[in-house]
This record gives structure tokens, C-alpha cells and sequence, in this order.
């Protein structure tokens, strides 16, 4: 998990998947061991708070891939803080989650 972004109004959170793929044949497992199941397609995401409305959006799969083509953009040319605030609150408007502290 990286915090990518942080500021008054947003959060902006690079969530990874941490399944480790096991290279060990079933058959290679000595008596006791087990074989770790991972799934086939480990799916990183990104998760925006809006911190004004607290509430929070979680993107994965094509989101999550539309999301990861602007912070590339955002990469090749800096944006301005308006530029960046403007495009997640663009994100934020999908978010139906509040906010809770555990």
C-alpha cells in the first residue's frame, strides 16, 4: 500500500495485491507442506478518499487501469494541484462509501 497523493481535500492510495505466486510443483511438496493457492490474475487498485465528504471510492480492473493511464500523464506532464483535485473529484463522484475509523 503507497499513499500516492495527499492533501485538505484528498487521499489518494496505491492498494497492491499480495499474493506470491508458488513456483513448487504439488508433487514437489515435501509431507506437512502445503501449496499456496494464488489467484491467476492479482489485481492491484486504487483507493480515493474525498475527504470533505468522507466518503471513498475503491477502482480496480478497468478503473483501476483508466486511473493508472492518468497518473501517467500526470507523470509526462505536471499537472498543477487544481488539475489533479479537479480529475479526482471527477473519481470521487463514484464514491458511495463513508468513511469509517476502526
Amino acid at each position: 500500500m503507497h499513499t500516492l497523493y495527499d492533501s485538505e481535500t484528498y487521499c489518494v492510495t496505491h492498494m497492491l495485491a499480495n499474493a506470491v505466486a508458488a513456483d513448487v510443483p504439488a508433487e514437489g511438496l515435501k509431507e506437512g507442506e502445503q501449496l499456496l493457492i494464488v489467484p491467476r490474475l492479482a489485481r492491484h487498485g486504487f483507493e480515493i478518499v474525498d475527504k470533505r465528504a468522507n466518503k471513498e471510492v475503491y477502482l480496480d480492473g478497468s478503473w483501476a487501469e483508466l486511473f493508472q493511464q492518468q497518473i501517467s500523464a500526470w507523470q509526462e506532464k505536471t499537472p498543477t494541484q487544481e488539475e489533479v483535485e479537479d480529475k479526482l473529484g471527477e473519481y470521487a463522484q463514484l464514491a458511495q462509501n463513508p468513511v469509517r475509523i476502526h
